[in-house]
């Protein structure tokens, strides 16, 4: 009986993914299905969610796809009750979703700022909200946001999308240590480039800058991104491990590491980077 009041990794837990459609929410979902979990694919994208939730059950795992806009709380907190009512547990709750805006800040207007933060903050908020006192009630439970090394490091070009990661990344880090007393795990999912839909905008996010496929292509793939199968597989791995930031691919530790010995040589590095695109960006 102790069991059932005690953290599953993985094998028989309950997980809860928000943007579970695509990307790196749809590779969490199947890796936690391969590892014996109970999945609830949540998503705006809900016959994209469908047709995720429909291969894992194929493949003999458990999913299910919920629709959802986690700038609703009203509705993240439905669906956090409606799974708890229906599996008798939450053992995870990814709060995945985001979009980004790319280009610069002069080339914002407020809504843009809006449409970001609602998802990006408000979306982990909401997800936080509905599932803390579900897990307090418990005595067990982990909370997993994801946030980006654009929550550790300047990204110039991309300025709401590192607003809303930092403000991540410090949410996770200051819940972990209130969370802790009641028995509940806080991480922060902190993925270098992966390559996902978002890298060119998403389905809800925006370019606002012109850029060149060519180009695209040229940057994204100098920055070595990682598949996000292998990402989702290396990231679980360190949650049984209850890591506090979770930095996949490994390399990206030494910007940070840059980043905290040398704030300022960060800030150079990454002045140069955003010239370097400018010039890039103009000349098409």
């Amino acid at each position: 009986m102790a069991q059932e009041n005690t953290l599953r990794i993985f094998e028989g837990a309950v997980a809860i993914v928000t943007g579970g459609a695509s990307g790196i929410g749809c590779a969490l979902g199947e890796t936690l299905a391969r590892r014996g979990a109970s999945v609830v694919l949540a998503d705006r994208q809900l016959t994209v969610a469908q047709e995720v939730a429909s291969g894992i059950q194929e493949r003999g795992g458990k999913a299910s796809a919920a629709e959802l806009d986690v700038t609703n709380f009203s509705a993240v907190e439905q669906l956090v009750q409606e799974t708890v009512q229906a599996q008798g547990r939450l053992d995870y709750m990814f709060n995945n979703a985001g979009i980004a805006i790319g280009g610069e800040v002069s080339l914002y207007n407020i809504d843009d700022w809006k449409a970001v933060l609602d998802v990006n903050l408000y979306g982990v908020v909401n997800g936080v909200q509905a599932a803390y006192p579900i897990m307090i009630r418990q005595g067990y439970g982990h909370i997993v946001n994801t946030a980006s090394m654009a929550g550790l490091l300047p990204m110039p070009m991309g300025v709401s999308y590192a607003t809303t990661k930092h403000a991540v990344v410090g949410l996770s880090k200051s819940l972990r240590i209130e969370a802790a007393q009641h028995g509940i795990r806080v991480s922060a999912f902190c993925p270098g480039v992966i390559r996902t839909p978002i890298l060119q905008g998403g389905k809800y996010g925006k370019r606002l800058q012109p850029i060149s496929k060519q180009l695209e292509d040229k940057i994204l793939e100098r920055s070595r991104p990682l598949d996000p199968a292998s990402f989702a597989a290396k990231a679980l791995d360190a949650l049984a491990r209850n890591s506090a930031i979770i930095i996949i691919p490994g390399w990206w530790r030494i910007f940070w590491w840059m980043s905290r010995l040398s704030p300022s040589l960060v800030s150079y590095l990454s002045a140069r980077t955003y010239r370097s695109m400018q010039k890039a960006v103009q000349k098409g």
